[in-house]
């Protein structure tokens, strides 16, 4: 039986948000409406999730003498990594001494900080099927990769980074200096590492949300959300659409897929496979053929549509499987998502256009509030529902690109 308490006080359930962009803003809301006490902890001032916890802090995360002290200070029941970028070794000691549960666990959230612990946990561990790779320190290491099997094209991404950035594809020699610079230049942190992939010739790629939670037995029963395709360009969804058609042997492929790699990082440090929440499991699709690509522990950016989509969004799944609750992953409707991007660098930017943009039929918009924008900044995102999900995607991208930011 699951117990929460009250929020300030001294019975309360107190959850740490370490990352509070617009994923972890959504995840707040639905922490707060189960009468959860919410701490948001981001790398700058008035991150979106700031804005809607109880507490908000800002610190460097992977600073592992700053992440001890925030957690020891505050003393949250759950703390749940919304981000790459985190001293995970020191979460992995803290969850060791008991001090606090990491979310599904600390190992999964060390292993999924970089494309290289995952892809070789997914690759070499388990077997799973995966493009070809390397991992390369140089640029020198990168020409040589690509010389001796991988060739062209190929996908050059940092080990550590987010939204894609860094991610390009190289068609040829001329490319690799440009790929290399980039990754070096959009990684997380700059230890100049990158995975160059091999390209596989999908048909389609899709993300699968993946849903650990326990059952009424005690048991940890695995849910799927329906296929939700995407388009990403450098590395960036643009938009998504949900659900996605799927042959019935490549969507079972997929589920054993994303059973496999969720179930290994529900590991905690007893053995035991105890890990809860959500996963985002990004997969290729050719015929029936399916190749593992990444998965994050917590919600995915193309999951957005789910808000329009499902009786219960991915940030309510993953709130209510962390906290023990039972989870419904239901489709409600065919729908879609497209990004609104910030279109200027400026700061405290305003937006003209909503009125016109909620007027397209069966729309909704969700403006971040973040505090700069960026030309590519993801600043909004459009949601759209239609009983044919190609309506559902041209009406997104049309309420999207009725959204016009601009400096004050």
């Amino acid at each position: 039986m699951t117990t929460l308490g009250t929020p300030l006080s001294p019975s309360a359930t107190k959850v740490m948000l370490l990352g509070a962009g617009e994923l972890g803003k959504e995840v707040l809301i639905a922490l707060q409406r189960l009468g959860v006490e919410t701490i948001a902890v981001d790398r700058y001032d008035h991150a979106p999730g700031q804005q809607v916890a109880h507490h908000a802090r800002t610190i460097t995360m992977s600073d592992p003498t700053l992440l001890r002290a925030l957690i020891e200070a505050d003393k949250p029941d759950l703390v749940v990594p919304e981000i790459e970028a985190i001293a995970t070794p020191m979460l992995e000691v803290l969850e060791a001494t008991g001090v606090v549960r990491v979310i599904p666990t600390a190992r999964a959230a060390r292993l999924t900080m970089d494309r290289e612990g995952i892809r070789r946990l997914a690759a070499e561990t388990l077997g799973l099927p995966t493009s070809p790779y390397k991992f390369c320190d140089t640029l020198a290491e990168l020409q040589a990769a690509i010389d001796a099997g991988i060739g062209y094209p190929c996908i050059v991404k940092p080990v550590m980074s987010s939204s894609g950035k860094g991610q390009s594809k190289i068609d040829g020699p001329a490319d690799v200096q440009k790929a290399w610079d980039y990754a070096m230049a959009g990684g997380r942190v700059a230890h100049g590492r990158i995975i160059v992939e091999g390209f596989i010739d999908f048909d389609y790629e899709i993300t699968l949300l993946t849903v650990r939670a326990q059952g009424a037995d005690g048991r940890i029963d695995t849910h799927f959300c329906e296929p939700i395709g995407h388009v990403q360009v450098s590395g960036d969804y643009v938009e998504s659409w949900q659900p996605h058609p799927m042959h019935p042997a490549a969507l079972e492929k997929a589920r054993q897929i994303a059973k496999a790699v969720t179930d290994d990082l529900g590991i905690g440090l007893d053995g035991q496979y105890t890990g809860l929440g959500l996963f985002g499991v990004e997969l290729f699709v050719k015929g029936d053929q399916v190749w593992f690509s990444e998965v994050s522990p917590r919600p995915h950016d193309t999951g957005m549509v789910t808000m329009t989509t499902q009786w219960q969004n991915e940030f309510e799944l993953h709130a209510r499987a962390i906290l023990g609750l039972p989870v419904n992953t239901g489709l409600r409707s065919p729908g879609a998502s497209a990004v609104i991007y910030g279109g200027v660098d400026a700061a405290g930017i305003v937006f003209d256009g909503v009125d016109e943009a909620l007027r397209v039929p069966n729309t909704d918009i969700r403006l971040f509030g973040k505090p700069e924008s960026f030309v590519k900044r993801r600043m909004g995102v459009a949601l759209a529902f239609d009983a044919d999900v190609e309506v559902a995607r041209a009406n997104a991208k049309l309420a999207a690109s009725k959204v016009r930011p601009r400096a004050a």
